[in-house]
């Protein structure tokens, strides 16, 4: 099997068909000036033991290796043998609120972007874990399923936003039950939750999926998202939300509830901060868990051939530099003879 490791440096062998054809018609405009210049009779005086032949043989030289250095950019590989490998780690849905509460400042640039953030982080640190995205407000929705594939978990972390999810609401408890339910219920693999929220709960009824989750061995982290004392909740038109009778709403963190949360399973509260990644710290959390296999995976290695492409370009370019345009002496003894 042949593949490319960048294929598209490809794209520029369109390029050589028009640098032939340009060789091509600037050596006709070059002779078809000498013929008009003087007379045939007049061109050894002119220029002596020039030899088009050899011009044409240097020019085709450099455009080839051109080619072929494109080849050898493009890095063409085979597969020299495939590999099972195992895969182990942990299973970890994050929860992430994205109801119109986050959008308040006490945690700069706000409580979404910041959690975002932290997410980001978490996932550019994990090495086999499958990690999936449970986004919530008045509605739970999985923006992605678990997954190893990290590049794609960054790409839909960052498509989210408030209007992500339209209904709002804190719907904590059915977050925890989707999640609970999104788990390979026979893989033997540690399953972990972490919630990111400022705590409020709109629903109430989150005592029972704590207990679900603590009857299946799910521990449930917390990060909390926010201040005690609160800050107003910003909205589309450059103001602040305000309640029914006029006054500003103050958005702030229920500790209480997201320590009951993370107790509840014999987990780990963390309250957030300016300056510091609490995903961090659960990350060592994690990183301590005991790492399962949850299936395997084909790996094919491939060994570079670039140099079958490189070599024979630079040998190229080295012969048109030793060749000189004049005519060898038995090309000369030749024309003498006709």
């Amino acid at each position: 099997m042949i593949k490319f490791e960048n294929p598209e440096y490809l794209n520029f062998l369109f390029a050589i068909p028009v640098l032939i054809g340009v060789f091509v018609f600037v050596l006709y405009l070059k002779r078809k000036h000498l013929r008009e210049f003087a007379n045939s009779t007049l061109h050894p005086v002119l220029w002596g033991n020039k030899s088009f032949v050899k011009e044409s043989v240097r020019g085709s030289l450099v455009i080839f290796a051109i080619a072929l250095l494109i080849l050898a950019v493009a890095n063409p590989q085979t597969g020299s043998r495939i590999e099972e490998v195992k895969q182990k780690g942990i299973d970890v849905f994050i929860l992430l609120d994205v109801s119109n509460s986050m959008r308040a400042e006490d945690i700069e640039p706000n409580r979404l972007d910041k959690a975002k953030m932290q997410i980001s982080q978490l996932i550019r640190r994990l090495q086999g874990d499958r990690i999936g995205l449970i986004i919530f407000a008045g509605d739970a929705f999985i923006q992605f399923p678990l997954t190893t594939d990290y590049s794609a978990a960054n790409l839909f972390l960052n498509a989210v936003d408030f209007n992500s999810i339209p209904k709002q609401g804190t719907a904590l408890a059915a977050a925890i039950n989707l999640a609970m339910e999104s788990f390979e219920k026979d893989s033997p693999v540690q399953k972990t939750i972490v919630v990111i929220t400022d705590g409020e709960d709109h629903e109430g009824d989150i005592d029972e999926a704590i207990k679900n989750a603590n009857e299946n061995n799910v521990k449930l982290f917390a990060i909390g998202m926010g201040t005690p004392d609160g800050a107003p909740i910003p909205n589309a038109q450059g103001g602040y939300k305000v309640d029914s009778g006029g006054q500003t709403v103050i958005s702030k963190l229920d500790q209480e509830m997201l320590k009951k949360i993370s107790s509840g399973t014999g987990a780990k509260y963390f309250l957030t901060g300016s300056s510091q990644n609490e995903l961090d710290l659960i990350y060592n959390e994690l990183e301590g868990i005991q790492k399962s296999e949850f299936g395997s995976r084909r790996i094919t290695e491939y060994e570079d051939k670039y140099y079958y492409f490189l070599f024979p370009a630079l040998l190229l370019l080295l012969i048109e530099f030793v060749t000189g345009e004049k005519r060898s002496s038995f090309v000369k003894k030749l024309l003498s003879r006709i």
